[in-house]
């Protein structure tokens, strides 16, 4: 499979040779990745491997000092971030983000103004059915949550907004398996019921190669490996960098 093979007309993220800078430090060298409708397409690496500035590269935060981010065939790499928003691709990124004071429902309130309040009650109900434990949790502070009821109402809040393109940071950073098991398949559910376009930036290989459709492998800033989720999960160099030592 190319690298740099141009956008096909499916492609709804296409990101080309993108090098992304922190100081002098280049973080990515000139990164390749591209995401079609309807595709669940993750990222995998070790820590410090730039997954997460990838991410926020796309969201203009970080700026990418060369390359291009094209989302629909619209060249969006010098685009506020505020204004990428609004084109219907949410982030959940790494960390949740959650506003800690504010309760549950206000979050999820924060997520659809970004719709306009257009869909709130259909879309709230869109969430709680697919986190029955957010609607438990309704009144209560977003802070005071579990790390695991923080990443719902992350991607929740995300949801909200009603996007075309989900990208979610880490989503199973430091929760335990079941937990996991829960917020993949409310990815898998989000993908195959709704037809959600999703790029999952991920650390457990495991969980996220057998969600995928497609994944590529980031190590040192560099796209070493890319074809279909499956497939990535038997090659001997990713089973023996990102799998020998459990399936967490």
């Amino acid at each position: 499979m190319s690298q740099t093979s141009p956008a096909t007309p499916a492609a709804m993220l296409s990101v080309r040779g993108v090098k992304t800078f922190y100081g002098n430090i280049m973080a990515l060298k000139g990164v390749d990745v591209e995401v079609n409708r309807g595709e669940i397409v993750t990222l995998i690496g070790s820590n410090g491997a730039g997954k997460s500035t990838l991410m926020m590269t796309i969201f203009g935060q970080p700026r990418a000092r060369e390359g291009q981010i094209l989302y629909e065939g619209r060249d969006i790499t010098r685009m506020p971030t505020h204004e990428i928003a609004q084109l219907k691709i949410a982030q959940s990124p790494e960390g949740r983000r959650i506003f800690p004071r504010m309760t549950v429902y206000e979050n999820l309130q924060m997520g659809a103004s970004v719709d306009g309040f257009a869909h709130f009650d259909e879309d709230l109900l869109k969430v709680f059915t697919l986190f029955p434990r957010l609607k438990e949790r309704i009144s209560q502070r977003g802070g005071t949550l579990s790390g695991g009821e923080q990443q719902m109402l992350a991607i929740g809040r995300a949801l909200m907004s009603r996007p075309r393109l989900l990208m979610l940071d880490e989503p199973s950073l430091g929760l335990a398996p079941l937990i996991v098991r829960q917020i993949f398949d409310a990815i898998r559910e989000l993908n195959r019921n709704e037809g959600l376009t999703v790029f999952l930036v991920e650390q457990n290989a495991f969980h996220a190669l057998k969600l995928a459709h497609r994944g590529y492998v980031l190590v040192n800033g560099v796209v070493t490996l890319a074809g279909e989720g499956r497939e990535l999960l038997e090659r001997p160099e990713v089973r023996a960098a990102y799998l020998e030592g459990g399936r967490h």
